[in-house]
């Protein structure tokens, strides 16, 4: 396994496999990074990952896949917050939006959270990003859809809605509600089939890029400046990643009986 993704709402492996050979895996789960990390992949880029439910991605697997010497790249969602907060141990940002949490921009986690369909149905967006919607209010801004203070007081209605709840239906049926002027909200209506932005795909087909072209062929081991420290909450994820791995081997010989 030279390369692998973690992807999943943010951008299908189907289309993700048409830009780069490499192995496509679901969102990352905490000890994810871990085995994949134990097959000796040159580099791994994380762009989705799970987070509320489910443990989330921990900044102390990527620290000891890197001091592995595998190359650890994150763009888009997940992989932009942990490229911001690893940067300074060697996690490397591809894209605006790591760019924006890298700059103090973006500080919420919940600017690219997104709720997504299970696997059977290819981890399908139910929601949209914040980070979406302002880089969308912002284009319409700029062809003159809406002014400026209507895109703030749209940016305003839209960071107020629960993650879940964020999608253009209801962030446009809430501008009629709050008031906005009624000619600037039936133009973005008109706007958003062809003008809507997604800036989380455009910056994994960013990371994308970059993989295929620093990694296809193979690269030198990444090289750290920190000494990685075992600690007891590390070895806690081990073992948990190692026992999830070994129920589903079990699993996966049942079902070839």
């Amino acid at each position: 396994m030279n390369l692998c993704i973690f992807t999943g709402p943010t951008l299908p492996a189907a289309e993700g496999q048409q830009h780069i050979d490499a192995i496509f895996l679901p969102p990352a789960a905490q000890g994810d990074i871990y085995r994949a990390a134990l097959e000796r992949p040159v580099a791994i880029g994380l762009i989705d990952g799970y987070f509320e439910r489910v443990p989330s991605v921990s900044h102390k697997e990527i620290l000891w896949a890197m001091a592995q010497g595998i190359h650890i790249l994150g763009a888009s969602s997940m992989g932009a917050l942990r490229a911001a907060e690893l940067s300074l141990f060697g996690m490397e940002g591809v894209g605006d939006i790591y760019e924006g949490y890298a700059r103090g921009d973006l500080d919420a986690d919940d600017e690219v959270a997104v709720v997504h369909a299970p696997a059977e149905d290819g981890y399908r967006p139910l929601s949209e990003a914040l980070v979406n919607i302002r880089t969308t209010l912002r284009a319409a801004e700029r062809a003159s859809v809406i002014t400026s203070v209507t895109r703030e007081r749209l940016e305003e209605l839209s960071r107020g809605l629960f993650y879940p709840d964020r999608c253009y239906p209801i962030l446009l049926r809430r501008a009629g509600q709050e008031g906005l002027p009624p000619a600037q909200v039936e133009a973005l209506r008109a706007f958003l089939p062809e003008g809507r932005v997604d800036q989380k795909r455009a910056d994994a087909l960013a990371l994308l890029q970059v993989l295929r072209e620093r990694f296809e062929g193979g690269s030198e081991p990444k090289q750290v400046r920190y000494h990685f420290e075992p600690t007891d909450a590390w070895e806690l994820i081990r073992e948990h990643a190692d026992r999830r791995a070994s129920r589903s081997n079990r699993g996966a010989m049942g079902a070839g009986r």
